[in-house]
């Protein structure tokens, strides 16, 4: 069941009245051929989110149809697109944590034989695609329990095994260190050799160079271009997509660091998939502290440690010269403690509640939400407009929920309340995360500004560019423990980064 083509021409109006923070779109019309890797880019807001839910049947265009197979269809739902072999793999996963990945699999649609579930069908079925496409999946682990990366596999595992041909992939790469997402880019590969056909949506230019057949531009609601990527190259795109090309900024440390402001001591925690610690490094004002590591082996837990959401098992954590080892999250942040969430849609927002609720969240009683400890409704939307005006957050009301946001755009929302707060610590997970080209520019010369007005940053990231290009130092975690601290502006610090990031140690590390 491979599809032919896909072709869409979507008006606006409906869209845009039903969906307010969601880009419309315009007339938008692209091919996709079957087996092949069509890229489909373009800032938040561009389009790509309105434009998915109407190929998997999510919404109705207004104007225009699908084209399917050669034939002319309005799907009513996903449950109809999937009959007719399209499925989309969210960049957000959903898996149930304490479910095997085999039970993940066939949840839902379980083998049975004489009314009882039919393990040995569903393993073998199980196996024969994941051995197809050369993906190595351990079933009877709890998906919790193992690698994002694997994770993110048995989504694409999932879709085959219903029946689906063409897979509609959300920035699956967002999530992944860099030995997952070329492990990712080669599954990608085989599953278009294999007769599925690809659509990538993705901000990184360089993974859709390396992988796609075409790739289509979306910018403002409408199609920029389809081309061959092979005519096309990093600074071409970066131009199509935000109309100049955009270097990585780099912003090295002018003056030196002032005083410890967080000091860890021997740190040791009950991680979720293993122990970690001892962990130890200090922090001074105006430092961009950076912590590597392949997801799984210990810097979320240590955020966690951080903010005081996960308790330390032993050794002290210090904010200022005091111990707040067991002060809660609330006595942290009130401290000067900021936290941008590695997971914006279940810690960093209240996802059903409004914009301007969760621009004011944990500052209610705090200027400028506040007037004489009284909190006020309209100090509270002028400040959300200023926020979301500030870092290009594209919404519709501020009364609008934050679900209604794309994911970049959520993201964004948090990096601009956290930031805003001026903290005198700020701690800072994946903040970049399915951001676009321009955004990524623009929140990381605003953690090189707070790191220039004297804030201590802890800055966690899967990407390591970004880590190399922000940070002062860089921890790198392996298996929950260090594997060393390392100076990114060494020649070699990329390989040496990457080295201990896979448990190879050596050369010489700095000082905590």
């Amino acid at each position: 069941m491979a599809m032919a083509t896909t072709t869409a021409r979507i008006g606006a109006e409906r869209i845009s009245r039903r969906f307010g923070a969601v880009q419309a779109l315009s007339d938008v019309t692209f091919s996709v051929t079957e087996r092949t890797i069509h890229a489909l880019l373009g800032e938040n807001g561009a389009g790509k989110t309105t434009l998915i839910r109407a190929l998997s049947g999510l919404d109705q265009p207004d104007d225009g149809w699908v084209i399917s197979r050669g034939e002319r269809v309005r799907f009513s739902g996903p449950r109809e697109a999937f009959t007719s072999g399209i499925a989309v793999v969210q960049q957000e996963l959903a898996l149930s944590p304490n479910l095997t990945l085999l039970e993940n699999l066939v949840l839902g649609t379980e083998p049975a034989r004489a009314g009882v579930i039919d393990w040995r069908t569903a393993r073998v079925r199980a196996e024969e695609i994941a051995e197809s496409i050369g993906a190595r999946i351990p079933w009877d682990r709890r998906a919790g329990d193992v690698e994002i990366g694997t994770q993110q596999q048995l989504e694409i595992i999932r879709c085959l095994y219903r029946g689906a041909d063409t897979l509609i992939l959300d920035e699956p790469s967002a999530v992944l260190a860099p030995a997952q997402i070329d492990r990712l880019l080669r599954l990608l590969t085989e599953l278009r050799e294999q007769g599925n056909t690809i659509i990538l949506i993705t901000h990184k230019l360089d993974e859709a160079l390396r992988v796609a057949d075409e790739v289509t531009v979306l910018r403002g609601g409408r199609v920029v271009t389809t081309q061959a990527a092979d005519e096309l190259d990093r600074p071409t795109l970066s131009e199509l997509i935000v109309g100049e090309d955009l270097q990585q900024v780099r912003a090295p440390r002018t003056a030196p660091p002032g005083e410890v402001v967080l000091e860890v001591d021997q740190v040791q925690l009950a991680g979720r998939q293993r122990p970690v610690g001892p962990v130890s490094f200090q922090v001074s004002e105006g430092e961009i502290f950076g912590v590597a590591g392949v997801a799984g082996n210990g810097q979320e837990d240590l955020v966690e440690a951080l903010i005081g959401l996960r308790p330390c098992r032993g050794g002290a954590i210090r904010f200022d010269g005091r111990d707040i080892t067991t002060a809660s999250v609330g006595a942290r942040r009130a401290a000067g403690v900021g936290y941008i969430s590695g997971d914006r849609r279940h810690e960093g927002l209240s996802i059903t509640e409004p914009l301007v609720d969760n621009v004011a969240i944990g500052s209610h009683h705090s200027p400028p939400l506040a007037r004489r400890g009284w909190f006020s409704p309209g100090a509270a939307r002028r400040h959300a407009a200023d926020i979301l005006r500030r870092f290009r957050v594209r919404h519709g009301r501020v009364t609008d929920p934050a679900s209604m946001l794309s994911g970049g755009n959520q993201q964004k929302l948090v990096f601009g309340r956290e930031i805003s707060k001026r903290p005198r610590l700020l701690v800072a997970a994946q903040p970049t995360r399915g951001v676009d080209l321009r955004g990524i520019s623009e929140l990381q010369q605003e953690l090189v500004q707070a790191r220039d007005n004297g804030t201590a940053i802890v800055l966690v990231s899967q990407e390591l560019d970004e880590l190399l290009a922000l940070s002062d130092r860089v921890l790198v975690m392996f298996h929950g423990k260090p594997a060393g601290i390392f100076d990114p502006a060494e020649p070699d610090a990329r390989a040496r980064i990457g080295r201990a990031m896979l448990g190879q140690r050596s050369g010489t590390e700095v000082s905590s």
